[in-house]
């Protein structure tokens, strides 16, 4: 099944999810239902709920329940995105203007931590302690996980172990759980919660090299902002390391990373993203996204053969051949 198939056939759903999320940040101050909403009508992939219903699919399944994990999940990934766009200084997200743009810094660190606080409140309404305890604890290794990146920021001699282990925390983990905990608050056997983390990982593993390749790569019209944003910022993603390691461009790469730390416009971060898109650091990067990929695919096989486990391994699929 086509993920767009996918995705049609969970309509109502995905629906009754979109409705949650928008009823939970709604507040009784307009601003900030104004700026909370701003960026969930700008829309996603929603990977995080489409996960948690499916691996629900594997217990008990009933959407009332489901909803409890996948509204805070989703809510969680936004208030990340938020806050990201403030240390980021970025304008636009998802083709649309960011919170600390249309609003300011200010306006915007309250909001993600207003959906971060909604975010919770709907879990607690689930009564399975072990789920807050993974969320809670996944929200602490994310928070690490964004302090690395800041403190690796225009780090070019940051090793791909270091950069693996940032996105493990800032990116994958909350896919996993998404997974895990889809599959506990159905009562799902232990052995099947646990694979599907194991797949969720690698799933989320890949999204974010995959991230990574578009943001060199991809159109602006594609990706919802400009390309090379992330080496703007100072984030020296897989492409970019494994492009360092190519000594026919190393020294002029380095040259040009330390213009754009200094801020000297635009032409010179589109020369290093045209470096990095001549150099083999994209084929290595797609080889690795690839391999977290046939690792998920093979955690899947020992799952029962159920219609959820073939829609899983679809959404593996797209998430490695994905242009946006």
């Amino acid at each position: 099944m086509k993920l767009i198939q996918l995705y049609a056939s969970m309509k109502s759903e995905l629906q009754s999810i979109e409705d949650e999320m928008a009823r939970t940040v709604t507040s009784d101050l307009p601003i900030l239902s104004e700026t909370s909403l701003h960026l969930l009508k700008a829309g996603g992939k929603r990977i995080r709920p489409v996960v948690v219903l499916l691996s629900g699919k594997f217990g008990n399944y009933s959407l009332e329940t489901l909803k409890k994990v996948a509204v805070p999940l989703e809510l969680i990934h936004m208030a990340t995105l938020v806050h990201d766009d403030v240390i980021d200084d970025a304008d636009t997200r998802r083709g649309q203007l960011t919170v600390k743009s249309k609003w300011d810094n200010r306006i915007a660190m309250y909001t993600g931590d207003y959906i971060y606080a909604k975010a919770l409140t709907v879990v607690t309404e689930l009564d399975k302690p072990r789920i807050h305890q993974i969320l809670s604890g996944s929200m602490v290794q994310m928070c690490i996980g964004e302090m690395e990146q800041i403190r690796d920021f225009f780090n070019v001699d940051q090793s791909i172990r270091n950069y693996l282990r940032r996105i493990r925390r800032k990116t994958a983990l909350l896919i996993a759980i998404s997974c895990r905990l889809g599959a506990m608050a159905t009562d799902a056997p232990a052995r099947v919660s646990n694979t599907l983390y194991t797949f969720g990982y690698n799933v989320g593993m890949a999204f974010q090299i995959t991230d990574d390749l578009l943001d060199i790569c991809g159109t602006e019209k594609a990706i919802g902002k400009p390309p090379g944003s992330d080496l703007r910022q100072g984030n020296i993603s897989l492409p970019v390391l494994f492009a360092l390691q190519d000594p026919a461009i190393r020294d002029t790469l380095l040259d040009e990373i330390k213009r754009i730390r200094a801020q000297e416009g635009q032409a010179v971060s589109s020369a290093a993203v045209k470096l990095v898109r001549s150099s083999q650091g994209i084929g290595m990067a797609e080889k690795l996204a690839d391999r977290y990929i046939a690792k998920a695919l093979k955690a899947l096989e020992t799952l029962p053969d159920i219609p959820a486990k073939r829609n899983l391994a679809d959404i593996a699929r797209f998430v490695a051949k994905r242009s946006y």
